[in-house]
């Protein structure tokens, strides 16, 4: 084993920053041994530098993370701050001063993944993410690695578990949207603002990653489709109760039949209780990836988390460490397909629909008039009614979202009509 240890620098020290730091100082000797060498933690870049943090040394806390990175003699610089900026400036300074880079920054990853995979490239380093996708799932090196020999078609799962545990709680205890988020919150599961990932934006940021490692192509956060959870309903659960499924915030990234582009898309579902990601609660996260030769292929746990991240981001640092002494580079971006992202229109899938209209002779074959027009193809129809007012459902089969749109603009107009309750997908059959 080399005695001179790799020095490390640690950029952020909040939730998931203390616990890197934390088991780096534990299990210092079980790294040491699976990596074939010391590592030493030798600075922590801060905001709030008269903060106490227990169990690190005050002498490494600075406020100054440009000259952390400018030492030259850093070899990986671990980044945990998020965001967009300074962290990008701070990765590609790292690079150019010598150190490789370990990151958990799906924002900045989604939107300038390729331009921290160029400048990586450009002065021979590494850069690894694994925490930025699903916390503690081994999830990117898989894609990266164990099926690079393969052809991945389609990624899906739920990679939020703070939208997880309100979906589940609306479910399992009938709860309302507002009444399951407070519940969240109290528990530490939903921060204070909790629009990233209540909104999608959490979740399209990692279908961004994801659908771009496993189609080898290029997806920017703005290409993904997103909706959020916030118009999902106590009646929306009840409704997929009664079709024998429950209601989950999906990632789903996929590649054309022709393989010709791919698509990546973020929102509320409904899926069959029969699928094994029905089955996931409260905060966890679960992925499927379905490939040519392997089949069906299902990575399930904590998908956020100080310990969950923290152990995910150890995992790089112990295989970059390697790298290091090896003198190489571990995979970096393979982009070769070029595939355009069709937009969501194209996307072919079905849909639940729940309509208020007029309890009278006629509406029912109005409905279907209209949906007959738009090409899309009714599988089933429910209607309940009584005093003048009458609940329509009505669930397709598969047609292109475009056409399931135009549907729902011409059903609006019909005087029959008095609104659409909800409408939403149906995914996992």
């Amino acid at each position: 084993m080399r005695t001179r240890p790799l020095k490390v620098a640690l950029l952020g020290c909040g939730v998931v920053g203390s616990e890197v730091a934390r088991i780096m100082t534990t299990h210092a000797d079980d790294l040491a041994a699976r990596i074939g060498a010391p590592v030493e933690l030798v600075g922590v870049a801060v905001r709030r530098p008269s903060k106490v943090r227990e169990g690190i040394d005050p002498a490494l806390i600075t406020t100054d993370a440009t000259a952390l990175v400018q030492r030259g003699d850093i070899d990986v610089v671990i980044e945990v701050i998020g965001g967009i900026e300074p962290a990008r400036t701070l990765i590609t300074t790292a690079f150019e001063n010598g150190a490789s880079v370990v990151s958990a920054n799906k924002a900045l990853l989604a939107e300038d993944g390729a331009v921290l995979h160029a400048a990586a490239e450009k002065y021979g380093r590494d850069l690894y993410y694994e925490a930025a996708v699903a916390g503690a799932i081994p999830l990117v090196r898989p894609l990266r690695e164990s099926l690079a020999g393969d052809k991945v078609n389609r990624v899906l799962g739920i990679v939020n578990g703070t939208t997880n545990f309100i979906l589940d709680k609306m479910d399992t205890s009938g709860a309302g949207y507002s009444e399951a988020l407070d519940e969240a919150t109290a528990l530490g599961y939903a921060e204070a603002d909790p629009t990233a990932d209540v909104e999608g934006f959490d979740a399209a940021a990692k279908a961004a990653i994801l659908a771009g490692i496993a189609f080898h192509t290029r997806v920017k956060i703005g290409d993904v489709h997103r909706e959020g959870i916030t118009e999902v309903t106590a009646a929306d659960i009840a409704s997929a109760r009664g079709m024998g499924c429950t209601v989950k915030l999906l990632a789903i990234c996929e590649r054309a039949a022709d393989g010709a582009s791919v698509t990546a898309r973020v929102h509320p579902a409904m899926i069959p209780l029969s699928h094994p990601l029905a089955s996931v609660r409260e905060a966890y996260n679960a992925v499927f990836v379905e490939a040519e030769a392997a089949g069906q292929l299902m990575f399930y746990g904590p998908g956020a988390g100080g310990s969950p991240t923290a152990s995910a981001v150890l995992g790089d640092l112990v295989a970059v460490c390697r790298n290091k002494l090896g003198e190489a580079t571990g995979p970096g971006e393979s982009a070769y397909t070029r595939l355009p992202v069709s937009p969501m229109g194209e996307v072919v899938t079905r849909y639940h629909i729940s309509l208020d209209v007029a309890d009278k002779p006629g509406v029912l074959a109005q409905v279907a008039t209209v949906f007959a027009e738009q090409g899309v193809s009714i599988d089933t129809v429910r209607q309940q009614g009584k005093d003048g007012e009458a609940s329509l459902v009505v669930v397709t089969h598969r047609a292109p979202d475009a056409a399931l749109s135009g549907t729902v603009e011409a059903l609006r107009k019909l005087d029959t009509v008095r609104g659409v309750a909800s409408i939403m997908r149906v995914e996992g059959e």
